[in-house]
This record gives structure tokens, C-alpha cells and sequence, in this order.
């Protein structure tokens, strides 16, 4: 007896458009030897799907195919049980796009046969194949990981300047820190000072007072930034910066650095033994690492930055990205951003770890600028990039600032400025790249800040506008919903026991789904424009119902 009815899809593909004019083409041979072999799997409940899914002078090492993103849509949508391909190259000629195919089959409980290889993931053999084969593609995956982890650690033991803004005191040339003069006069100063006011808040107080603010620079857009009153946590990392004494500082050992130092040994000395004089809080505060991975780069959008600042409420431990506004006292407390920092960072880290899978998005960044063979290499090595990048909200190993340029922050908006250069010399390990790229890359990232209480949150729907996609069954859920409590509402059914004999459903159903008619309207604005969270799924909004009648719970429930 056969088992339930299983919907298989035929995928083909060929490499060149040679011959495919012909009346039976590799296509058609392709399409006939899956057809056949899935007639010979009815006993099974296998079917055909009447729907074409051709690919015709398109190569498989790359995922963007016309046919194949159909099929994935398709697979998304629940239409898809089986794919059936003549053999597994037709797929895909990539083992990390293999992996990466085979993770969203899984997601959606979809098996594939290879016909010509005995090559089928609805059997135990052709899972345990499958497993063989992700296995050796998570190993290739774990030492592309390590070999870019240790370009890192062999150029910071070689005093090398691995990338991001300079500090003040330093420029950039030809990918090496050099003196800015003034700027060295200027940091020489603060220490001196510092040795005669023994105090950092009478030392930002002094600094402010004589118009020395922090360092400008100049995007590669050409808009400057920075330029602003130091703060404490700014002092404090110049008063105890290595970098400063021509050293380079990597997961706590001292390497000799390229750069020349711009403040004597022994003036760098004398304020550190005045720093541990003025007790554990002054020198605990200055020496203490940072563990905000966003530190400096954040600002808004007239260029102001963002500051880290921390707060410890009933023993806990919170930290936020604020606006210089809303630093500098109560009367202008509701200008700017306050964002929870863990929010932000984890934001950030997930998009860019997106877009280094992106296939699509790495061929518009870097095609033209890279030469084929060596843009092939780097879209292998992206993929590794970006599972270490994901490991920075754990460990940070220094990347997000090699690879950022700035983060800018809008209120519907976060823009992520990433410097194609140092990516691409992270990568590939040739500095000559740098002067291919003009400009900076902007990912931009749609969301809001929502209130749940006190607190507010940030709230991210989709990376760039043209992904923002109506989910059609969220807003199903949403239009029943309202359509019963009119009905209710305006008394054309009697009781809930009426409408669910004339809707086919129980009664406990209705009783639960109804309480989407009171959604909080900003939450069902998302859905209508499709910009809600990715995590807010049709079955997310199922397992939260029924809903709780506070906006706030609602919101915490579903969008934080």
C-alpha cells in the first residue's frame, strides 16, 4: 500500500546554453531520467510536480539561479517534499553551498535523490552519506576558520597594524599608523596635564574648557565625524594605551610595534604609577577592557557618536549605546538614542555574518574589483569569516573594527558602513586591493525602538527594503481574527459556539485565535507591511495565543 502522497520537484541544470535550442536538449534528457525514476517509486507515493524547475547556461558554483531560487521559494512554502536531480552536481558544484542547501531541506523536512548515484536522504544509508559529506565540509569550514584567526595573531606579534579608525595621533598610509603631529602634541599634553590634575574628571573638565576635542576623521564618502568633547572612558584608554609607547597589545602580551611611539617611556610610566595611586577605582576604570564591541564606531546621523555607558540596577549589570545628548544631564534627556547594547551588537554581528553567506551580495561588492579566480577564493573564505564574526558576541578576536567603518543610526534605520578593502585584504592577504575600492559599502538594516515598560528594546524586521515580504499567512491570522469579532461584535453570529459550527472549527480554537483582533497596533503594522521580526513566524503567533491584553506583554512576547 502506498504511503501518503509525496510531491517531488525535478531540478536541471547545464553550464552553458550551447544546444539548448535544440528541440531535446540535456535538459529534457535530465527531466526524463528523474521522471522515470520517480515513476518507479509510486508504491512509495511519489508524484510529479507538473512545475518546470530549469536552469539553462548557469554554472553550479554559485546558488543565484533563476530556477533554483524558485525551488527554494517553493520548498519555503511548504509545497515541496522531494527534489529529484540526475545527479548531485546539478545541485550545486559547492560543498559549502551544498551545506548550506542541505540546511534549508532539513528546516523544511524535504529529502533529495541523486537518481544516477544512489544518492537519496529519505533512506538511513543516504542520511549517513549525506552526514560523511557535511562532515568534511564543517572540517574545511573549522580550518579556513583557523588560518584567518592566525593571519590575525602573526601580524599583531609582528607589530603589524591590522585595520580600523586610528587613534588620535596617528593617521593611516599605505596600511601602517604614522604621526600626525599635532595630534601627537596633543596627546603628550593630555598626559601631561593628567600628571598635575591627578583627576580624570577635572582633566575632560580642563580639556573641554581649552577647546581640545577628539579626533576627526573623514569617511571615504567624504563626511567627516568625530570631533567631540573626550569623555572619561577616552581619557582613560590614552592615559594607558600601548599603542601610544609603540607597542602592540594582543590578547594580553606586549609586541614591538611597527608604528614610532609619540609619548617617552618614562612620561607613560609616571602616569600609570599616578593612576594606581588614586586608588583600585581610578586605575580599575582606565585599565579595565572594554567589552563593548561597537566602542567608537557608532554614531547618529549628524555624526555625533554614540558613547558605552554602563548602569547596575538591583546587582545587574546593563550597558547602552547613548547619545552625547543624553550624557550631559537631565534637561535634554529625551534627545537621542539609548540603545541596549547587546541589541545592538548582536544586530550588527547576525547581519554581517549574513551578508558574508551572501552569494549575491558578495559578487556586487567585489566583482570587477577582484580578479575571477581569486574572488572564487574569497567567496569560499566569507562563508568562515563569518561563523568567527558570530563568535564575537562570545570572545571578541578584534574583526568588527577591521571590518566596520562606522555604524550610523536612524530611527527606522541602522546603516552598517562596511570598508571593502580591509575586508578583502582579510581575506585574501593583498593590500594592492585597497586602492580598487572607492567606497564604502552600506548594509542597511530596518527596524524600530518599541517600549515594554521602561524599557525600550530594539526591534529589527529585515536587512535592505526590497526584503521586506508580507508573510500572506500572518496576515490570514490577522483578518480571520478581526472577522470574528465584527461578526460577534455586531451580533450576526450569537456565541462563539455559533461562529465555530459556521466556521468548521472548535469553539476552544476560536476562543484563542480572537484575541489577535486587539494586537498592538504597531505590531500589526509590521505584519501588514511585512517589516516584523524574523522570528515572528505564523507558529510563534500561534504558541502565543491566546494573547495577553497588555500591549507591553504583547510586544515582549512577540517581538523581543
Amino acid at each position: 500500500m502506498a504511503d501518503r502522497p509525496r510531491r517531488c520537484a525535478i531540478y536541471t541544470r547545464k553550464s552553458s546554453d550551447e544546444g539548448l535550442d535544440q528541440a531535446f536538449n540535456s535538459l529534457d534528457a535530465q527531466r526524463d531520467a528523474c521522471a522515470a525514476y520517480i515513476t518507479s517509486q509510486k508504491h512509495e507515493g511519489w508524484n510529479p510536480l507538473e512545475t518546470r524547475y530549469d536552469d539553462g547556461g548557469f554554472s553550479g558554483g554559485s546558488l543565484e539561479r533563476p530556477a533554483l531560487q524558485a525551488l527554494l521559494t517553493d520548498i519555503a512554502n511548504g509545497a515541496i517534499d522531494i527534489i529529484v536531480v540526475y545527479k548531485i552536481d546539478r545541485l550545486t558544484r559547492s560543498l559549502a553551498d551544498f551545506a548550506k542547501l542541505t540546511e534549508t531541506l532539513d528546516k523544511h523536512g524535504v529529502s533529495f535523490v541523486a537518481v544516477t548515484q544512489q544518492f537519496n536522504t529519505s533512506t538511513s544509508m543516504g542520511r549517513l552519506t549525506l552526514n560523511v559529506l557535511l562532515s568534511f565540509a564543517q572540517f574545511e569550514r573549522e580550518v579556513a576558520g583557523e588560518r584567518i584567526r592566525d593571519k590575525i595573531a602573526a601580524s599583531k606579534r609582528r607589530g603589524m597594524w591590522m585595520g580600523g579608525r586610528p587613534p588620535i595621533g596617528y593617521d593611516v598610509k599605505d596600511r601602517k599608523l604614522v604621526v600626525n603631529e599635532a595630534e601627537a602634541e596633543t596627546v603628550r599634553h593630555i598626559y601631561r596635564r593628567y600628571l598635575e590634575l591627578r583627576s580624570l574628571n577635572h582633566l575632560q573638565t580642563d580639556l573641554k574648557q581649552a577647546g581640545i576635542r577628539s579626533k576627526v576623521h573623514i569617511g571615504t564618502d567624504g563626511r567627516p565625524f568625530g570631533g567631540c568633547v573626550i569623555g572619561r572612558g577616552a581619557l582613560g584608554y590614552i592615559l594607558t594605551g600601548q599603542v601610544y609607547r609603540g607597542i602592540v597589545l594582543f590578547k594580553g602580551e606586549l609586541y614591538p610595534g611597527e608604528h614610532p611611539r609619540i609619548v617617552p617611556e618614562d612620561l607613560f610610566q609616571e602616569v600609570q604609577a599616578a593612576l594606581n595611586a588614586q586608588g583600585p577605582g581610578e586605575a580599575a576604570r582606565t585599565k579595565r577592557p572594554s567589552t563593548s564591541l561597537l566602542k567608537g564606531l557608532v554614531f547618529d546621523e549628524d555624526g555625533i557618536p554614540l558613547q558605552v555607558s554602563h548602569t547596575n540596577k538591583k546587582g545587574r549589570k546593563y550597558r547602552y549605546y547613548v547619545s552625547a545628548t543624553k550624557m550631559r544631564g537631565p534637561t535634554q534627556a529625551q534627545d537621542g538614542f539609548r540603545i541596549p547594547a547587546s541589541d545592538l551588537e548582536k544586530v550588527v554581528v547576525q547581519s554581517l555574518a549574513r551578508h558574508l553567506r551572501d552569494q549575491h551580495w558578495l559578487d556586487q561588492t567585489f566583482k570587477g574589483h577582484v580578479d575571477v579566480t581569486r574572488f572564487q577564493r574569497l567567496t569560499s573564505l566569507a562563508s568562515n569569516l563569518a561563523n568567527i564574526i558570530e563568535e564575537e558576541l562570545a570572545q571578541s578576536t578584534g574583526l568588527i573594527p577591521i571590518i566596520i567603518d562606522r555604524i550610523v543610526v536612524a530611527k527606522k534605520t541602522i546603516a552598517i558602513k562596511v570598508e571593502p578593502a580591509r575586508l578583502a585584504s582579510l581575506l585574501l592577504g593583498k593590500a594592492s586591493d585597497a586602492e580598487q575600492f572607492k567606497q564604502l559599502i552600506e548594509i542597511k538594516v530596518f527596524g524600530q525602538f518599541v517600549r515594554c515598560g521602561k524599557e525600550v528594546r530594539l526591534v529589527i524586521g529585515h536587512d535592505d527594503a526590497k526584503d521586506a515580504k508580507v508573510d500572506s499567512r500572518l496576515v490570514r491570522e490577522l483578518v480571520q481574527a478581526r472577522q470574528w469579532f465584527d461578526d460577534l461584535a455586531n451580533r450576526r453570529v450569537a456565541s462563539i459556539a455559533d461562529l465555530a459550527r459556521i466556521s468548521d472549527v472548535s469553539a476552544p480554537y476560536i476562543s484563542k485565535k480572537i484575541s489577535l483582533a486587539f494586537l498592538a497596533p504597531d505590531i500589526a503594522k509590521m505584519i501588514v507591511t511585512g517589516t516584523q521580526p524574523m522570528r515572528l513566524t505564523p507558529e510563534a503567533l500561534k504558541r502565543a495565543c491566546p494573547l495577553p491584553i497588555s500591549w507591553d506583554e504583547q510586544r515582549a512576547l512577540l517581538i523581543i
